[in-house]
């Protein structure tokens, strides 16, 4: 089989996604989002993850000149059999399965954080991450958004990430709207924005508006295709999958984590400064709890 088949076949659904009637759009970006998964799972479980009826893959499948599932999915299968995608489980996950009901949805959580833990790190390109390093620091200003549980990444990745890049701004500042903070944005700018399946309305009118004033844009998100009114420059893929009904953040945070140690490296010796002046800052104030000597 042609080894550039899948890249083909995902090459003509995104193409063609901003045209497609609303299922056969939702099929192909669950295939354009999870690449890996469709080559592994039968076509009801597919139709099960994607949303979508089983006769609504078969339809998108003839829709670009495939006879049917098997055959659209057969390059994603070679693929991961070329590749060797699959996460293998520890023998320390299999042992919770011995610890009843409850053991065995321990057990399946675990094995799912560490395949989008790793799933999502693989999917890095230092090239990409090297240029959006150098984007970030050398923007006016970086605006950082995000809203709902996304919000406590974008806290996070604030809280850390200002002592080596000082441009950084969280917005929204004032329990307003983003659009409001970035009333002033200008083309020298760059925003970040963090949102994941179901997409918030808030974060994507962001982006527009961002866009709209040609501020630079990078996404950390879990799908290259988020809205068709705006393309991002830089986009970070991470896996949010989860055998729960909410999305499991845990690949997200290792890409900020990653993200945060090349910020911190690249800042040199201004950025060890300033994090020692928040600590000295910290310490100064007793931002920490300290236990009291016994007498």
């Amino acid at each position: 089989m042609d080894p550039t088949l899948k890249n083909r076949v995902l090459s003509d659904l995104k193409t063609i996604l901003p045209d497609l009637p609303r299922g056969l759009r939702t099929a192909a970006k669950y295939i354009v989002d999870h690449p890996s998964d469709f080559g592994l799972d039968p076509i009801r479980e597919t139709a099960r993850k994607a949303g979508v009826s089983p006769y609504t893959l078969v339809r998108l499948a003839e829709r670009i000149r495939f006879s049917g599932f098997e055959e659209l999915r057969e390059p994603f299968r070679h693929a991961l059999v070329s590749s060797a995608a699959a996460v293998e489980q520890p023998d320390w996950v299999d042992a919770f399965k011995e610890h009843g009901p409850l053991g065995q949805v321990q057990a399946t959580a675990a094995h799912n954080t560490l395949a989008i833990v790793q799933r999502s790190l693989q999917r890095q390109i230092p090239e990409q991450l090297q240029r959006i390093v150098k984007l970030l620091f050398e923007a006016d200003t970086v605006y950082l958004t995000a809203t709902r549980a996304s919000y406590s990444m974008a806290y996070y990745l604030h809280y850390v990430g200002r002592m080596a890049l000082p441009s950084l701004q969280l917005i929204p500042r004032h329990m307003t709207s983003p659009i409001d903070d970035l009333n002033s944005a200008a083309e020298n700018d760059v925003m970040i924005a963090i949102t994941f399946t179901p997409y918030s309305r808030e974060t994507i009118e962001a982006c527009r508006f961002a866009h709209s004033k040609g501020v630079k844009l990078i996404m950390i998100s879990d799908s290259e295709i988020v809205d068709t009114q705006f393309t991002p420059d830089e986009t970070l893929i991470v896996s949010v999958l989860s055998p729960h009904h909410f999305g499991c953040y845990a690949g997200a945070m290792a890409v900020i984590e990653t993200l945060i140690a090349l910020l911190v490296d690249h800042g040199g010796e201004e950025s060890k400064k300033r994090i020692k002046s928040y600590e000295d800052l910290r310490k100064g104030t007793q931002a920490y709890w300290v236990a009291k000597k016994k007498r």
